[in-house]
């Protein structure tokens, strides 16, 4: 059972890092073409209509989805379950909207207009949370894969297409554009789930719609619907989703009442560019560990004698799994963190112009490449905590996190009212906060096995080899090397170019000293032949 699960989701972490790079690169092209037509105001603008959708998605849903990840008991309790997103989502939209509007309004075009779209789109979103859920219950990555990917080209399509058609006509649409694209995602969205999971739910017995369950003596229901020790898990979540959502977007919320809209414009420029590793490749991965460790780690008591052979071979398993995870997160994210700063404005005066190449995108998004690393490891960490808590244990996480809180809002203070950092003293302060939050998430994960008597070190996630381990000074030195006349020659190109051979020698290294750890990553993780997803 244990490998068949680790095999689903490897394939489904894979389907999804092929979603998020396909998307990922669709919407890349499309925002280089977007960018001719944008003023920093306008993108700044869109990032707070961004920020309005993922606020309202994030507190309706958050704390459901890791609830329901623990589910074992029937994929029908899961469907009800979600159907509380919907729920809580409607008093959400409509006071949000209100606080939004209540604040001071950006001056671009059609901003309240783009808002009440974003309004309708938030709420169709929403609806498809009971197919999402089944989908990753059963885990059905395809499907899943399927309905994000048409819909984000729909998105694009939507977005780009009325941009361009509002400027041949001579028409300031203003932030528009992004409504009439987060529209149409929603829309396909929605049609998509519906139209490939009715078939399954048909042939599995279970419903999209609410319907009775029956209680049992390890899952009792409230109205017929609810399953109570969900219920008590999503109660539990839910506070430390509100901090955890002020430590994920305090960043957004800070550029929007510190800087100016044109400055808001060049951040959200460069975290969008500076998230595309976080976004293509962490998070999939973090998704498919949270439900794995979920189901490898489900009610494991800590004394082995009260514990099955099972159960201890899929603690091994989990144990082993995170720390591969977390040692290939060490080998990319270092070398980003070392080269990134220099590539990263080198690409941006490239793909976005001299616009934006003079604002301080390129100081943030240098900025924005040291933080990488953060990010990588407290995703899967934390994802880790969520899949294997007890209520009693996120209740002391929420409060930690809240003295996190405390520690990023006084960094972010520091950073930007006394070192005069902006933009990229609201990253620093989010590495302060990502590297709280990393320790004390080793210390749980640490405890968690320790007390299961499984090995887990935080040494072993660090690559093993000395000469590895001093070549990650290598890229950093090879910055500082002189430069010959003929590159110079090249300007940004020869620099890039110079800089890839750098790159790729240390990744020959990379592949040379650690090809055994490799291929044990490709026989732990790789898909089941006899597993094949729906």
């Amino acid at each position: 059972m244990s490998q068949s699960v680790v095999s689903a989701s490897a394939q489904g972490a894979t389907f999804l890092i092929l979603l998020q790079v396909g998307s990922r690169a669709l919407t890349f092209a499309v925002n280089q073409l977007l960018l001719r037509f944008l003023s920093p105001e306008q993108l700044g603008a869109s990032a707070q209509l961004e920020l309005f959708s993922i606020s309202v998605l994030y507190f309706a849903r958050e704390s459901l989805r890791v609830a329901v990840q623990r589910q074992t008991h029937g994929t029908q309790a899961v469907v009800n379950l979600s159907y509380l997103a919907v729920f809580f989502g409607i008093p959400l939209i409509y006071g949000l909207a209100l606080l939004w509007l209540s604040s001071e309004i950006p001056n671009v075009p059609h901003f309240v207009d783009a808002l009440s779209v974003y309004c309708l789109a938030t709420f169709i979103e929403l609806l498809t949370e009971p197919a999402f859920s089944a989908v990753q219950q059963k885990l059905l990555y395809k499907i899943r894969a399927s309905a994000e990917s048409t819909a984000t080209i729909l998105r694009c399509f939507g977005t780009c297409g009325s941009a361009i058609l509002a400027s041949k006509y001579g028409v300031n649409v203003g932030v528009l554009p992004f409504a009439v694209g987060q529209l149409g995602y929603a829309l396909v969205l929605l049609a998509v789930y519906t139209y490939r999971m009715w078939p399954v739910a048909q042939k599995e017995s279970f419903s999209l719609l609410p319907k009775q369950i029956r209680p049992t003596r390890d899952m009792p229901v409230v109205l017929n619907h609810f399953p109570i020790p969900l219920l008590r898990i999503t109660g539990s979540l839910s506070l430390q989703s509100a901090l955890k959502y002020i430590l994920t977007q305090g960043d957004s919320l800070l550029i929007t009442r510190l800087v100016s809209l044109t400055d808001q414009g060049a951040f959200a420029l460069a975290s969008n560019y500076g998230g595309l590793i976080a976004r293509m490749l962490f998070q999939p991965i973090e998704e498919s560990s949270r439900n794995l460790f979920a189901k490898l780690c489900a009610d494991t008591e800590p004394t082995p004698v009260t514990r099955s052979a099972e159960q201890t071979q899929n603690l091994t398993k989990a144990s082993r799994i995170l720390k591969m995870v977390l040692r290939i997160y060490t080998l990319i994210s270092l070398v980003a963190a070392i080269l990134g700063p220099k590539v990263a404005p080198l690409l941006l005066s490239i793909v976005a112009g001299s616009k934006w190449a003079n604002t301080s995108a390129s100081d943030v998004l240098a900025t924005y490449c040291r933080y990488i690393p953060f990010l990588a490891i407290n995703g899967v960490t934390e994802a880790f905590v969520a899949a294997v808590a007890t209520n009693r244990q996120l209740y002391s996480q929420s409060l930690f996190m809240g003295l996190f809180f405390a520690c990023f809002a006084g960094s972010a203070w520091y950073f930007i009212s006394h070192l005069a950092w902006g933009a990229s003293g609201v990253i620093a302060a989010n590495s302060v906060n990502m590297g709280l939050r990393i320790i004390y998430n080793m210390w749980f994960i640490q405890r968690f096995f320790k007390e299961r008597d499984v090995s887990f070190s935080v040494f072993d996630c660090l690559p093993s080899n000395p000469v590895l381990l001093s070549a990650q000074f290598y890229p950093w030195a090879m910055q500082f090397r002189p430069r010959p006349d003929w590159l110079l020659r090249y300007g940004v190109f020869g620099e890039l170019a110079s800089l890839g051979v750098v790159g790729a020698s240390w990744a020959f290294v990379m592949l040379f000293f650690e090809e055994k750890f490799l291929l044990e990553c490709w026989h732990t993780l790789r898909p089941s032949p006899e597993k094949k997803d729906s």
